[in-house]
């Protein structure tokens, strides 16, 4: 194995408190991005999403955008701090994540990311990432509410020439209290909010990739 959330975590999927059965998938995104929920008996307050696509860019810059935690301030949705608090073996790493959400209050959670699989040196392959709660490693922060409970995952998958078949799925718990109002505000939104953010990042660094490479090689850039 070779070596966050994510985001991720899009935790303003958090503030849905919809009316499925327990335990069963609701669907709330047909589209090309297909987004599905469910609540978690066992968690407080918590629901499951599951979402699946394909984006319009190669898994190698994906992987890069989602591996570099310290930029997500710079780039992923509600984020405004966003820090690598340890590395450990394998390339584990240790991660505090604190967001900035409209009407409710700030919320922040520390994950320990494991990358489970990393793309071969020609490319090929999958990428990977899993994570999970590590509230131990950092004390809770006054006027910020923790998220006690986050964990997921993405897995990408090549599809053809500069695109990626993705898997995002996670389940977190609100914390705090949630006015009843927002029950069931914004869940998509985050969701896909979160997915283009990942995508606009990485054709980002695959120009910027591809611009370099014709710089160092002598060949003339596009005008």
């Amino acid at each position: 194995m070779r070596s966050l959330p994510g985001l991720a975590v899009l935790v303003v999927a958090l503030v849905s408190g919809g009316a499925s059965a327990e335990e069963e998938w609701e669907t709330l995104s047909d589209g090309e991005v297909k987004i599905r929920v469910r609540e978690r008996s066992d968690i407080p307050g918590g629901r499951e999403v599951w979402a699946e696509g394909v984006l319009g860019v190669g898994i190698q810059d994906i992987q890069s955008v989602l591996r570099d935690h310290e930029s997500f301030r710079h780039w992923m949705p509600y984020v405004t701090e966003s820090r690598v608090l340890s590395v450990g073996p394998e390339g584990t790493r240790v991660t505090y994540t604190r967001l900035n959400l409209p009407v409710i209050s700030n919320r922040d959670y520390v994950l320990r990311v494991v990358d489970e699989q990393l793309l071969e040196a020609d490319g090929t392959g999958q990428f990977r990432q899993k994570w999970g709660s590590e509230n131990q490693a950092l004390a809770e922060r006054e006027g910020v509410v923790r998220l006690r409970h986050n964990q997921g995952s993405w897995v990408f998958t090549p599809r053809g020439e500069g695109k990626a078949h993705f898997v995002y799925r996670f389940t977190v718990e609100p914390g705090g209290a949630i006015p009843g109002f927002l029950a069931g505000f914004g869940q998509k939104d985050a969701v896909m909010d979160t997915v283009r953010a990942v995508e606009k990042r990485a054709r980002k660094l695959a120009s910027e990739r591809v611009a370099a490479s014709q710089t160092s090689s002598g060949a003339p850039r596009p005008l």
